[in-house]
């Protein structure tokens, strides 16, 4: 197959689509660029369906090469493993806009596979990825109702930006996902700092005429080397069948269906379902295989109906009613904040964590991001549905919640300079009718405010739902989970009363206007100040002082030229410090220091220790010091970690002559001394004892004439063996060498 090539111009630079070059044995195959950023999207259907299952195995992967951004992985066999939360997040954003175009009733496996093969740090490869799935399916044989484009939206310097560089997207108000048809919107996922909801509305717009255009591109592709599309029709029923079924439920599904209580309800359902397959089955046999699947459509049929003509809900509520809300914090005694938000049958308890600075969760990925300080994990265990499972390691769909209630709080978590703490909060799902992870969002407002931690305003989450039968809709406030199984739409919005932190949408149509996207994003939001208020109820405002089982924090500023001094030689120095004070140090190149400590004697006594250690030496000050050698001219005394001084063999014992400074004096011996001689070009403190006569009582002026005496101070050494730190002589007691080795968090080495 000859090469094709097909360019879009996308936010003032180039997005190239080509297909042709590489792996042919696929279905449908395209290398995306844009910049240095290279993006190999493959499409793949079994050929064929697989035995017994009754839903469509479509599989989306995004992998991370780690060549593609020059970096060698960091696990010990030194290749990629298990795909990153970054991958599992990617994987998820391709998959969503993608899935509700495929046929009903398609069973055949379908893999999208898009391999990162090369990433300038200035152009997305997520968002190729999606554009890239989305061509690689059109030109393939599977059938497939797109074209499907993407763009991120960013807010920079009051106005909404298309596809901002990856560098400008950290000073944007706004991170903003957008894929759709060139008909209407799929998904939309999406990150911001108290955003309001026209600029959301605003970014939609604009994002939509860009998807028009790359939509645009990938239909001529298609028309030059498009593949015939496999043909599926799906099932279709007799009319017989489902006026059978129609008559027998007629009277009995209403009674059944509309119940506020969600097990009860259930168990009656599968009661009805039982006894209409029986029954049904017996007197038509002829259509007793597809009597549960009829039974399934009537109920699906029935709710919709309901709502979009009546406005009646199963559970009774209003169209934009929120469920019943119950708040509370503290609910565990040792933890450092806790809250547990009840909404209606969703439960969610959340606990937060404050830990020291290297407890930042290491990032091994594509982008330049090394760490990040705030983490959310969410746990769904199969109780919370009142089901037996298996309990395993996190799910997409639990990383998926996960990342999006993180998005949500991030805005509103202080900075490192005004918190230093890394904050781990993890929510676990104890009941589960609809919008668990709005909920995980409520529930760490409060964990987070009743840890102390001075978040700048509390956010809680709503989700919206989605009923269209033709041109008619409704817009559901608070969907529960049967809404969300049945409906067209799941919107979920957070934010701030001031505004928006986080929104994520996925639906089961091929698209919803504009209009639809307003209507729920005003419901979300007048909900969103309904849940705000009850939870101020509780607890307004965060807690005026941390938790007493947190770790407390003390800060000490060096000059960064004397952090190698309080790193010491391999980290003994500040290591040392850790054991003899209980505590944890981090160190920043700018010099701060961090001290964590669950004991404030400890941490006072240590910061202490710290301002001693890098004072200046200076005439006249008076110090306890160690002996730590002694030489045939002298003793030299450990004044502070790594700073040493001389005590002349003729001042060791005043007024007498001594032969050997071990007559008076050995190593590990404790004496005071008072510094006489300070000279920092040679590198040399000179001492006197601090009740020598000849000292005792002087001025500064003073002592700086009385000098060290017997031939002057010796160089202090900067190690035990006389030697510098590194190996030379002993420098000014400022020194400490800042070598390569040095461990950038002391405390953890």
């Amino acid at each position: 197959m000859a090469i094709v090539t097909k360019n879009v111009e996308v936010a003032d630079r180039r997005l190239s689509i080509e297909t042709g070059r590489v792996a042919e044995q696929a279905n449908g195959a395209v290398i995306l660029r844009q910049g240095d950023t290279v993006v190999l999207s493959t499409a793949v259907m079994a050929k064929e369906p697989r035995v017994g299952i009754d839903w469509f195995p479509l599989t989306c992967d995004y992998e991370e090469k780690l060549y593609a951004a020059g970096k060698i992985p960091g696990a010990f066999m030194r290749r990629e493993g298990r795909p990153s939360e970054t991958a599992i997040l990617a994987s998820r954003l391709t998959d969503r806009p993608l899935r509700p175009l495929f046929p009903d009733g398609f069973r055949l496996d379908v893999q999208v596979v898009s391999t990162v093969l090369s990433v300038d740090q200035e152009n997305d490869p997520t968002i190729l990825s999606i554009n890239g799935a989305s061509t690689a399916l059109v030109i393939s044989n599977i059938p497939f109702a797109g074209p499907v484009g993407a763009v991120r939206m960013g807010f920079l310097d009051g106005k909404v930006v298309v596809n901002p560089s990856m560098s400008r997207m950290a000073e944007s108000q706004l991170d903003l996902v957008v894929a759709g048809t060139a008909d209407a919107i799929l998904m939309v996922e999406a990150g911001a700092k108290g955003v309001s909801e026209q600029t959301v509305l605003e970014a939609l717009e604009m994002a939509h005429n860009e998807i028009k255009r790359i939509c645009a591109v990938q239909a001529e592709l298609q028309q030059q080397v498009g593949r015939p599309k496999y043909e599926f029709a799906p099932a279709t029923y007799s009319e017989q069948a489902v006026e059978i079924v129609s008559e027998y439920l007629a009277l009995r599904l209403d009674k059944t269906i509309y119940n506020p209580d969600k097990a009860a309800r259930e168990a009656a359902t599968d009661d009805l379902r039982k006894k209409t397959i029986a029954e049904l089955g017996d007197r038509f046999p002829d259509h007793s295989d597809i009597i549960g699947k009829l039974f399934d459509k009537a109920l699906k049929d029935r709710v919709r109906q309901r709502i979009v003509e009546e406005g009646v809900r199963q559970d009774g509520r209003g169209l934009k009613d929120v469920r019943q809300i119950t708040v509370e914090v503290g609910v565990l005694p040792r933890t450092h904040g806790s809250g547990l938000f009840t909404r209606g049958q969703t439960q969610a308890l959340t606990i937060a964590t404050l830990g020291s600075m290297s407890d930042a969760q290491k990032i091994d990925g594509l982008t330049d991001e090394t760490s990040k300080r705030y983490m959310h994990h969410y746990n769904f265990p199969p109780f919370s549905v009142g089901e037996a499972g298996r309990l395993a390691g996190p799910k997409r769909r639990d990383i998926g919640h996960g990342a999006l209630a993180e998005r949500a709080l991030v805005p509103v978590v202080p900075s490192i300079e005004d918190f230093p703490y890394s904050v781990r909060v993890v929510s676990d799902i104890f009941e589960s009718n609809g919008s668990s992870s709005m909920a995980s969002v409520c529930g760490s407002s409060l964990s987070l405010m009743d840890a102390g931690v001075p978040i700048t305003r509390p956010v809680a989450g709503i989700a919206m739902g989605l009923i269209k039968e033709g041109d008619d809709y409704v817009v559901l406030t608070d969907i529960a989970g049967v809404e969300d199984h049945l409906g067209d739409m799941d919107f979920k919005v957070a934010g701030t009363e001031r505004g928006i932190t986080a929104l994520q949408m996925d639906i089961k149509i091929t698209g919803v206007t504009f209009e639809i996207l307003r209507d729920a994003l005003t419901q979300a939001h007048e909900a969103r100040k309904f849940i705000l208020a009850k939870m101020a109820e509780i607890i307004a405002a965060p807690r005026e002082a941390l938790s007493v089982y947190a770790p407390r924090i003390e800060k000490v500023k060096i000059d960064p030229s004397q952090i190698g001094m309080l790193i010491g030689k391999g980290g003994e120095t500040i290591r040392g410090l850790c054991e003899e004070f209980e505590s944890q140090i981090d160190v920043n190149d700018d010099g701060q220091v961090l001290i964590y400590s669950a004991n404030g004697e400890l941490a006072d006594a240590l910061v202490e220790r710290i301002r001693t250690m890098m004072k200046e030496v200076e005439i006249g000050d008076e110090y306890l010091g160690k002996v730590v050698k002694t030489t045939t001219f002298g003793a030299f005394i450990e004044l502070s970690k790594g700073t040493d001084g001389l005590l002349h063999i003729s001042n060791v014992s005043p007024g007498q002559r001594v032969d050997t400074v071990e007559d008076v004096l050995n190593k590990g011996d404790e004496v005071s001394v008072r510094v006489v001689e300070v000279d920092r070009e040679r590198g040399r403190i000179g001492l006197r004892l601090a009740e020598d006569p000849e000292v005792a009582g002087k001025s500064v002026e003073e002592l700086a004439s009385v000098g060290t005496g017997g031939g002057g101070g010796g160089r202090p050494p900067r190690d035990r063996d006389g030697g510098g730190r590194n190996g030379g002589e002993g420098r000014a007691p400022r020194g400490g060498d800042r070598g390569s080795g040095r461990p950038r968090h002391g405390g953890r080495d």
